[in-house]
């Protein structure tokens, strides 16, 4: 079981999303998992420039020359790959969105039919093998505030034909990096459900029933 972790919080290691991604994968290590948590704040990605070289040449060959490659060479193998980013602007931080622009270059279209019998699209062409996940923090109570976030990697999933093994959020964030005395032991319950999420998700690939109603309810409400 391999676990790859595309950490897209400008922060990187200091982040609210990276101490809900380091218990998360501590839990899949536990369970056997090799883990590999990609800091995008430490690497250099440029813009997609839209030139669909990669389409042409094949996958992988694009024009820019940045870490991209080495981070999809990283990927390769994995059979969970989890997306992580703090909310910024009721969206994921620009951070992951530019690396998922240069995905691109993994492969081209394929026509296929919508699922509208009357339209023809085009698609990205198939990938098989890993499952996705999605990991996100903000700093409001508000549930809400993950509505993009999810219908972005719902959609992401549809269009790589990949299936979704899970999705954790956390309102409230800003505790888990200095937790006040009346909120530790809720901070460490919480910090172990993580754990027990990576556990599941190492052995099983999803979520339990139960560890995923513990998660809906919240940081506070645990």
């Amino acid at each position: 079981m391999k676990i790859v972790v595309i950490n897209g919080s400008p922060k990187g290691k200091d982040s609210n999303t990276n101490i809900m991604v380091r218990s998360f994968l501590k839990g899949a290590q536990e369970a056997g998992a090799e883990t590999i948590n990609i800091f995008l704040a430490e690497k250099e990605i440029e813009h997609c420039k839209g030139c669909h070289t990669c389409w042409v040449r094949g996958p992988g060959q694009c024009v820019i020359h940045d870490d991209m490659l080495g981070i999809i060479s990283q990927m390769g193998g994995a059979n969970i790959i989890c997306f992580a980013s703090p909310v910024y602007f009721e969206n994921i931080a620009g951070m992951l969105k530019m690396f998922m622009d240069r995905m691109t270059m993994i492969g081209g279209p394929g026509s296929q039919a919508s699922p509208r019998e009357d339209q023809q699209h085009m698609e990205p062409a198939r990938v098989e093998g890993p499952k996705l996940m999605m990991i996100s923090s903000c700093g409001h109570a508000d549930r809400s505030e993950f509505d993009v976030t999810s219908l972005w990697i719902h959609r992401v999933a549809e269009k790589m034909h990949m299936e979704l093994a899970g999705e954790i959020y956390a309102t409230q964030s800003k505790i888990l990096t200095n937790p006040p005395d009346q909120l530790r032991s809720a901070v460490s319950s919480y910090l172990q459900l993580l754990e027990t999420a990576g556990k599941e998700i190492a052995t099983s690939m999803k979520l339990s029933a139960i560890t995923e109603k513990k998660l809906e309810q919240g940081l506070i409400s645990i």
